[in-house]
């Protein structure tokens, strides 16, 4: 009996150690991995797109840096740095300031996206000397992100009878349909940052910021957090975003949906839109862009149209029911004008912060979609060519067209 028991406490001692003990699977799984979107990078086209346009040295350059941090004080001070850096850089580049880095075009908005997604793999699997937590590396992952979106940079020079323009953009999507897909929402954010455009009112400086493609970053408000201190002070902004083939949209009316198409993670969402005092968020909200004269306008080769459809499951119904001509009363969104994905959200969440902060009636602000941005007939494996190009640089000519018409109103 004696040995039983004695040998009982041995097993119970054993079982104990073995589950408090973490497992190599266990330290496995805990250990930082990259994310969907950063798994792509080891394919060929990101590192062409890299490698052509001189930006593949970043990555490797935040990583030197952060070798030699020994805080995590000196580390936040490297990455913000850094982000910022990449924003001007590719601010600049699309700009014509500075060296072009290689062969690819200037205003191309892609090495931006893949090299910030470089940057933020290396930082997600990062292990310094001082350990960093769970919390921590959210904050310089977080930091990262807004300050290589320009998000962060947004600033307006105190300069009497200037105009104030706010204007969002979007990274590239669809990857995993063709990786070497561009979003001329980005590449106009690029080329338009910091400038100034001629308006029937007068001069007009142009701010931008760009957004991911990735439904959790906007549940965590990330636009909210973005426009907040800046629409009381603007006057105009226009979130813009890649849409239909061959055309220009100003989106009239947008909805309180997501449909659940997938995100850059793979991810998709089918609810309503998560915000704050959700039981206080209307089905719809509304354009106050000048609609009527941005169509009228000739901006460019791009037919522009004003975009008044929706799909919506009518008060007392159980279906969902497209509308030409927007919402019924009490009916529930399930797609505004420019659908039910990020592009409808981020025009929803902006003109609800719109309306929140009692700026409705002074504040002309919505959504732009612009048309697709696409390759040369026949063109399936080359990362660029010159219709591509050309396509690119009409669209963005044409965004600053509409701005200039709607900042002119």
């Amino acid at each position: 009996m004696h040995s039983l028991r004695v040998r009982a406490g041995v097993l119970g001692l054993a079982l104990l150690a073995a589950l408090s003990a973490p497992t190599t699977a266990t330290a496995a799984q805990a250990a930082p991995v990259p994310t969907v979107e950063e798994q792509r990078l080891d394919q060929a086209v990101p590192r062409e797109i890299l490698a052509r346009s001189g930006f593949d040295a970043v990555a490797p350059r935040l990583a030197r840096l952060l070798a030699d941090a020994h805080s995590y004080a000196q580390a936040r001070r490297v990455v913000v740095r850094e982000g910022t850096a990449l924003w001007r850089r590719a601010v600049d580049r699309a700009q014509g300031r500075g060296p072009a880095g290689g062969d690819l075009s200037r205003d191309d908005d892609r090495p931006l996206y893949w090299a910030r997604l470089a940057m933020t793999r290396h930082l997600r699997t990062w292990e310094p000397e001082f350990g960093l937590g769970e919390a921590r590396r959210d904050a310089l992952l977080d930091s990262l992100e807004r300050t290589s979106r320009g998000q962060t940079g947004i600033g307006y020079p105190h300069t009497g009878g200037l105009k104030r323009v706010l204007v969002t953009g979007f990274d590239p999507f669809t990857l995993d349909r063709d990786i070497r897909i561009s979003n001329p929402s980005g590449a106009t954010a690029l080329a338009l940052d910091g400038t100034v455009i001629r308006t029937a009112d007068g001069p007009a400086r142009v701010e931008t910021a760009v957004f991911p493609v990735r439904w959790q970053d906007f549940a965590e408000n990330t636009v909210e957090r973005t426009l907040r201190p800046y629409l009381p002070h603007v006057d105009l902004f226009a979130t813009v975003s890649q849409g239909r083939v061959g055309r220009f949209d100003v989106e009239r009316t947008n909805g309180a949906w997501r449909g659940g198409f997938p995100d850059n993670e793979n991810i998709g969402r089918t609810e309503t839109i998560p915000v704050t005092d959700p039981a206080a968020a209307p089905q719809w909200t509304v354009t106050t862009l000048p609609y009527a004269a941005i169509v009228a306008a000739d901006t460019g080769r791009f037919p522009v149209y004003d975009n008044t459809g929706v799909t919506e499951i009518p008060a007392g119904g159980t279906d969902p029911v497209v509308r030409p001509d927007g919402p019924t009363a009490g009916s529930a969104a399930r797609a505004g004008g420019g659908g039910n994905y990020l592009s409808n959200e981020i025009a929803y969440r902006a003109t609800l912060l719109r309306d929140r902060l009692g700026l409705h009636e002074r504040l002309p602000g919505g959504h732009v979609h612009t048309p697709v941005l696409q390759f040369a007939a026949g063109n399936t494996t080359e990362v660029t060519d010159p219709e591509f190009v050309r396509n690119r640089l009409d669209i963005v000519a044409q965004v600053r067209a509409i701005l200039a018409v709607a900042a002119g109103e």
